[in-house]
């Protein structure tokens, strides 16, 4: 009996094996690059400065990333379906002070200006979307005229004052309130439940229908690195990350469950709705989506909003976290490191390829640099040319992905 089980144990982890062999024989590599490049950045900044890893720049370092991992959500959707956009930057820093202006200059309640912002930027999604679906005009030309026209919008908005203040209680507690340790706790162990749930039934569904599925090993390995990932987030945000103060600094911030809230609901709606697998359809061959029925126009017009509405949520966050909102918000290097953390993370720009969580491992990578080199009292030039590289290669990567698929014939 135990030779059997030794045998079946063995045979199971040459199936491993010899499955992730196969994968990265057919250019199937996921986000391996990604998490073996995150380790890298770690260990090559711990050690340059021992800080890098303390509970303090670690929280800091999530926080920081929460504006453009949420932008970077929107152009995820943008990029699965083929398309880019380019006014992302602009869009969150002018929704952020139509919202900025409603709060404190018009003096309404803050949900009323954060309701105003988010229906902003669905507006400016639909021009958008419709002007791309409907006119047939390159979303490269948009949203590059997007760019521009929602800067000169943000000056003419924000007027001769140029800074708005923001004091709501709500809106400045969206990025610099935090939860409760337990609460913290709780939610990590509902969400460890529910993803081992979801992995569980995913997988009785495909042996049900008789689809190739997944060995064990993987399904196992894959929750409790998943599991200890978040455990690990979860402990060290519980730690008290200033001991100097009276009153610890404890508790998980409430902007990254904000982002992780974005994350799981997109990767909701793109894997398990019949919306998402349009998404991917369009992205794939929008003519053989057409062709098989699906409104090619409309999905492209509901991601451009969606898109834009991300943008707005983003801008919110950044405001918040700073307490206001000005003539540079959204520009400089959002919109590009938006962008970068998309591809950074795995998502393919030829289209139909990629998953939500891109956004977050993207966005980790470039806050990881910036935050490092930072640390490090490195000029800017310098984080300017490392992520340009980072993004050179992730980008040959896909590239070559992409042809390694096409050349053994791999969907």
């Amino acid at each position: 009996m135990n030779s059997e089980i030794r045998k079946d144990h063995r045979a199971e982890e040459m199936s491993f094996f010899g499955s992730l062999a196969q994968r990265l024989l057919h250019g199937d590599i996921g986000s391996l690059p990604v998490l073996l490049g995150l380790i890298l950045i770690a260990l090559v900044f711990q050690i340059a400065n021992p800080n890098f890893l303390t509970p303090l720049n670690l929280t800091n370092l999530l926080v920081q990333i929460t504006a453009v991992g949420t932008i970077a959500v929107g152009v995820v959707l943008v990029l699965l379906i083929g398309e880019i956009d380019l006014s992302i930057g602009s869009v969150s820093g002018l929704t952020a002070a139509i919202m900025a202006v409603i709060s404190v200059k018009a003096d309404m309640p803050g949900w009323m200006a954060i309701v105003a912002c988010i229906l902003s930027g669905a507006l400016i999604g639909l021009i958008q979307g419709w002007w791309i679906a409907k006119l047939h005009v390159p979303s490269f030309v948009v949203t590059l005229a997007g760019f521009l026209g929602w800067q000169g919008a943000l000056l003419y908005v924000l007027g001769s004052t140029g800074t708005v203040n923001l004091s709501d209680p709500l809106i400045v507690g969206i990025s610099n309130s935090r939860l409760p340790v337990l609460a913290g706790w709780i939610i990590s162990i509902f969400f460890i439940a529910g993803f081992t749930f979801f992995q569980v039934r995913e997988q009785t569904r495909r042996v049900r229908i008789g689809v190739p599925n997944q060995t064990r090993a993987i399904l196992i390995g894959r929750a409790a690195l998943i599991s200890i990932a978040i455990l690990v987030v979860v402990g060290v945000m519980s730690v008290d990350r200033n001991p100097s103060h009276t009153v610890p600094i404890v508790g998980v911030p409430s902007a990254v469950i904000f982002l992780i809230g974005f994350i799981l609901i997109f990767d909701y709606t793109t894997q398990r709705t019949k919306f998402g697998r349009y998404i991917y359809a369009v992205g794939g061959n929008a003519e053989a989506a057409r062709r098989a029925g699906i409104n090619v126009d409309r999905i492209k017009i509901i991601v451009f909003i969606l898109s834009s509405v991300m943008a707005a949520c983003g801008g919110i966050l950044a405001g918040s976290r700073l307490y206001a909102v000005n003539q540079s918000s959204g520009s400089g290097d959002v919109l590009l490191n938006a962008i970068a953390a998309a591809v950074i993370g795995g998502t393919s720009l030829f289209g139909g390829r990629g998953n939500i969580w891109s956004a977050l491992l993207g966005a980790l990578v470039i806050g990881s640099i910036a935050n490092g080199m930072d640390l490090l009292a490195l000029a800017s030039s310098i984080r300017f040319i490392v992520t340009g590289g980072v993004l050179l290669i992730a980008v040959t990567l896909d590239a070559y992905t992409r042809a390694r698929r096409e050349l053994t014939g791999s969907s």
